[in-house]
């Protein structure tokens, strides 16, 4: 086990959360995860209320969370879903104010996706529990930041204002290594997407599944191709990251021309592409950490195998983890001798 905050605080043995992807974090794949001791989040994207209570049931009544695209969700489907007791809400890409409410007096915990500083400011103004600095590298949509950065800097904003507020980490984290480093960063755990959608209970066509094992992380790009021609209106400045294709290709330079009726047939070629899993003629929603999934295995053994990889990295490794808000201090002048640390490795 890593025992960090969020595991205390969501009873877990694992920091490592299952991100809500639209269409692929079913039933199965959120139910698997939270057995497993991680926190699964079933996918409630774009508010499809039918499909949000079929998965419900299929994850066997494992303790499970749900996440929502927020500029689609509606306070009816809200409602709905806080009747079933979901282990937390996650809401992405939009202004959490007007639902924190009656999230919170539902008792859940809140749970907000940021890509910028303002959106964590956001976050903490309507009362998140947890925070999620996502990275530009994660598959599906987000902005521009890099993981690398975002989450040190967040973690410096919630020690000066929020200190019992959790961060997890989220984009490109595919492994014991990027869950150790998240935890190096000032994370309280992982959120993690690709990895999962490369799972044997994701809801993923096996051809998409088959060209993420074959490419790497160069194979990926950000476009709003995918969102032109399934006609959604995202807000900007949100893109979506995908694998490259054939149809990425013909398209980025101009994707809204997508939406004309003339290209009807076109739409209709691509919704049957990624129904099949032609991953030339679709775009797979996977991000740079494709270039790190070299199977497509059980959610209970990736999230086993992440810390088991990030305690190894961890236990072996003389860097040691600065608390939250702390800097490390400037290099020491060559006839300094060095001292001996003083601050405690990550909980293993």
């Amino acid at each position: 086990m890593i025992e960090t905050r969020f595991t205390r605080a969501f009873g877990l043995h694992h920091p490592v959360a299952l991100a809500p992807m639209a269409g692929v974090t079913g039933g199965r794949l959120a139910g698997a995860v939270a057995r497993a001791g991680g926190l699964g989040l079933l996918g409630g994207g774009y508010g499809e209320a039918d499909w949000i209570a079929r998965e419900w049931a299929l994850a066997g009544g494992a303790p499970i969370g749900i996440g929502f695209i927020t500029w689609r969700l509606t306070a009816s489907l809200l409602a709905q879903c806080l009747e079933r007791g979901p282990r937390a809400v996650m809401l992405s890409f939009g202004d959490p104010a007007p639902f924190a409410a009656a999230i919170q007096d539902a008792g859940v915990p809140l749970i907000c996706q940021c890509q910028t500083l303002d959106h964590a400011r956001a976050a903490l103004d309507a009362g998140a529990m947890t925070l999620v600095a996502q990275g530009a590298e994660a598959g599906g949509h987000g902005q521009t930041r890099g993981t690398l950065s975002l989450v040190p800097e967040l973690a410096d904003l919630l020690a000066a204002r929020a200190p019992e507020t959790l961060l997890l980490a989220a984009g490109g984290i595919a492994d014991g290594r990027g869950l150790a480093a998240s935890l190096m960063l000032g994370a309280d755990g992982v959120l993690v997407g690709s990895r999962f959608w490369a799972a044997s209970e994701a809801l993923v066509p096996p051809g998409f599944h088959q060209a993420a094992l074959e490419a790497g992380g160069d194979a990926t790009l950000r476009s709003s191709v995918p969102d032109a021609v399934r006609g959604l209106d995202w807000p900007a400045p949100f893109t979506i990251r995908t694998m490259a294709s054939a149809f990425t290709d013909r398209w980025q330079a101009d994707p809204q021309a997508l939406r004309a009726p003339a290209q009807a047939a076109t739409r209709t070629a691509w919704a049957n592409a990624q129904a099949a899993g032609d991953a030339a003629n679709g775009t797979p929603v996977a991000g740079e950490a494709v270039g790190l999934i070299h199977d497509i295995a059980p959610a209970a053994g990736i999230v086993a195998r992440l810390t088991a990889e990030a305690m190894t990295r961890l236990s072996s490794s003389s860097v040691q983890k600065y608390p939250r808000g702390e800097r490390a201090q400037p290099p020491r002048g060559a006839d300094s001798p060095p001292s001996a640390p003083d601050h405690p490795a990550p909980e293993v």
